[in-house]
């Protein structure tokens, strides 16, 4: 009976090597190049946070919750914060929160240009859909190989993979987010006068807002388990203790570590959820969501005569 391991073995996994150490190579200094503002950034955060008084920062977290997700979210942010304080994992979870939030801007200049771009053209949205597809199903130990070969160990790679693993979901939502506005309203500002720019700027950004930001939930969850994950390859945080916990098969310490992962990742997620599912007419996410629609619209106000101000393109 023929089998299938009779065949030849093409020799892919050499030829990955091979390719991957050439790459590593000779084009180095355009890693260095990626690597300086992602490094820079990522010190810069971490030497804030670090610096910010344990009390001042969890009444600040709080106050930050209360305004924008409400009074619940509000008092789980100060007592998941003092919990991670009492658990002794204090500095570890400020290094997270820095890797996150890093993550999170980079996601966020990148992801979302791109994302217009696939909006704006099916022929973007065809090239870019199966790389999405390959990166959300790659399990996410398989990013740090690349990483460690390209940008070495420790947590500035680290960072690279994170916000590799978290920018499509950004992407993917943003597209759908443009491409989910009501056909008669674009047709509206296009009657209107609105050229392709205006149009993007003062229709289809702002009301594709909610849909952003809940791109934006993903992508802060996303990035959350991906920060553990690169403890592997030398990343600092909270991922670390658990990792260290395991290799001493120390319960405790893993357990720890896992409990402030948990609550950490639990108040990102509520407030991010509040920001993306809060009315226009809402206290907190809605004035966050309204100021973010005036930044797509050039800044200006309600007062401002803008197109899409100026006219409800429903009423046309």
């Amino acid at each position: 009976m023929f089998k299938a391991d009779d065949l030849a073995v093409l020799p892919v996994a050499q030829w990955i090597q091979t390719a991957v150490q050439w790459i590593a190579m000779h084009l180095r200094p355009v890693f260095l190049v990626i690597k300086w503002p992602v490094q820079k950034l990522l010190e810069l955060n971490i030497d804030a946070l670090q610096a910010i008084p344990f009390p001042v920062f969890v009444v600040l977290c709080a106050l930050i919750a209360w305004r924008f997700a409400g009074k619940a979210v509000a008092v789980f942010t100060f007592v998941g914060l003092v919990v991670i304080a009492t658990l002794g994992v204090w500095s570890d979870a400020m290094t997270t929160l820095s890797l996150i939030s890093t993550a999170i801007f980079f996601c966020a200049i990148f992801g979302i240009p791109i994302g217009v771009a696939c909006a704006r053209s099916d022929r973007v949205w065809r090239v870019v859909q199966p790389i999405l597809d390959i990166m959300q199903t790659t399990p996410t130990f398989v990013y740090l190989v690349p990483v460690v070969m390209l940008f070495g160990v420790g947590t500035v790679p680290g960072e690279v993979a994170v916000v590799t693993a978290a920018m499509p979901p950004l992407i993917r939502f943003t597209n759908l987010g443009i491409r989910m506005v009501e056909h008669e309203l674009v047709e509206a500002g296009l009657a209107f006068g609105a050229d392709r720019r205006q149009l993007l700027w003062e229709v289809q950004l702002p009301l594709a807002v909610p849909t952003i930001l809940g791109g934006l939930n993903q992508t802060v969850l996303t990035a959350m388990v991906m920060s553990v994950v690169v403890s592997m390859i030398g990343a600092e945080g909270l991922g670390l203790i658990v990792l260290q916990g395991l290799g001493r098969l120390d319960v405790g310490q893993a357990a720890i570590g896992g409990i402030a992962i948990v609550l950490l990742a639990m108040i990102l997620d509520r407030i991010t959820q509040k920001l993306a599912r809060a009315r226009p007419g809402g206290a907190g996410g809605g004035a966050l969501r309204g100021a973010v629609a005036r930044l797509f619209r050039g800044g200006r106000s309600d007062d401002g005569g803008s197109m899409s101000e100026r006219h409800d393109p429903r009423e046309a």
